[in-house]
């Protein structure tokens, strides 16, 4: 095996970690593992011909094509030769070069003052005319939560809040005044007295309607772990904007309801307590066992009134295949909906083929992606597009032919 550099080299190291440190202070992505390899490559180059060291170190520590001209500057003021009266200005005015003014926003001007300001301008921070050719949550739209930082995340739960979430609007048994089909005879009535009880007009009835239940079963085990906390604000939000109270459960090896600690209008409490009320984050996942503790527990008291129903998991099933498809099954036929969502969903050569999702997927009514902004506009379309008619569903699986 190379050494990765001569024994002889002196300082070299020293100054190579000194490098680094300059250059991510600069803003450059250099980490440890990219120094390694500039260590490592070292030793296939001649040290001494300053073009291959340069070419060397601008291909393992560049990665951005607005840092080659800063990387340049930096590498000449660095490695230059040392002469009488060398000082650390140059490298500590590099850093001031790379934290510009803030510009300051300012809508578009129209013409007469864009002739108008044609004269210099005074030594002020620069204004840059805001156009309308670029928006911070476009371009978060496609972007995978699981990349997303604290600040994109945080962008991200405005936007979801934003969002026109419905489930649904289901008929009731009930009748209202209104232009409907059904007479109304006692009003009907009432109003004949004016006239010595002669029936001038009929007064009509309405069915009455009423927003949907919600339902979300969120897996939280060790495969779902990058999508967590993007899943518990959009229960949060959910639980704070709809008409109706969302039912929220959490599942990984036993089943958890967070309905009471989702509920509140400081995020971070209710992230905390949830947080606290869970025992099994990140472990494994047992779906057919967390279903059925929901079809036994809680089915019969949040399904009623034609509740819709999101399934959130990559269906990664570490329990019995057979009982996930007898309880999968009999959670369809006592909601109005099932809807599976799915993060792995969105790449495109994602293919249903673990077990949980093979033995789940024929009693899914939907099977949509839930890993950005899109697929959430996605879904909130799809929610507010839900027919009153339920859709036709397998014949029972639950008891033996």
């Amino acid at each position: 095996m190379t050494e990765p550099v001569e024994q002889g080299s002196g300082h070299l190291l020293h100054n190579l970690l000194l490098f680094g440190r300059l250059l991510r202070g600069l803003g450059l992505d250099v980490n440890p593992g990219r120094m390694m390899d500039l260590v490592s490559a070292l030793g296939h180059i001649e040290i001494g011909r300053k073009g291959d060291f340069y070419h060397a170190v601008r291909s393992l520590l560049v990665h951005r094509r607005d840092d080659l001209a800063l990387f340049d500057t930096a590498f000449e003021t660095f490695w230059r030769k040392p002469r009488a009266g060398w000082t650390t200005l140059d490298l500590q005015a590099l850093g001031e070069r790379r934290r510009p003014r803030r510009p300051t926003l300012a809508p578009p001007l129209p013409a007469a003052a864009r002739a108008a300001n044609d004269a210099p301008a005074d030594d002020g921070p620069p204004i840059v005319a805001a156009t309308l050719t670029y928006s911070a949550r476009e371009a978060l739209r496609h972007k995978d939560f699981a990349e997303l930082t604290a600040e994109e995340l945080e962008e991200v739960r405005r936007v979801i809040a934003q969002m026109a979430w419905s489930p649904g609007r289901r008929r009731t048994r009930r009748w209202r005044p209104g232009a409907g089909p059904a007479a109304d005879l006692r009003r009907t009535l009432r109003r004949s007295f004016r006239h010595g009880g002669e029936v001038l007009h009929w007064e009509r009835l309405e069915p009455r309607f009423r927003p949907r239940p919600l339902v979300i079963l969120a897996d939280i085990s060790g495969s779902m772990e990058r999508y967590t906390r993007i899943l518990l604000l959009f229960a949060h939000t959910l639980a704070e904007g709809l008409e109706r109270g969302v039912e929220a459960f959490l599942f990984g090896t036993r089943l958890t309801r967070i309905t009471r600690q989702i509920r509140g209008r400081d995020l971070d409490a209710a992230l905390a307590e949830t947080a606290r009320a869970v025992p099994d984050w990140s472990g494994g996942t047992r779906i057919g066992e967390a279903l059925r503790e929901f079809n036994l527990r809680w089915a019969r008291r949040v399904l009623r009134s034609g509740a819709v129903v999101l399934l959130i998991s990559d269906g990664w099933d570490c329990g019995d295949p057979e009982m996930l498809r007898r309880e999968v099954a009999r959670l369809q036929r006592t909601c109005h909906r099932l809807i599976w969502l799915n993060p792995l969903l969105g790449s495109p050569d994602y293919e249903p083929l673990t077990r949980g999702m093979t033995t789940a997927l024929p009693f899914t009514d939907d099977f949509l992606p839930v890993h950005d902004l899109a697929s959430l506009e996605q879904l909130a379309t799809r929610l507010q597009t839900l027919g009153s008619a339920r859709p036709s569903r397998p014949q029972r699986v639950d008891r033996p032919a």
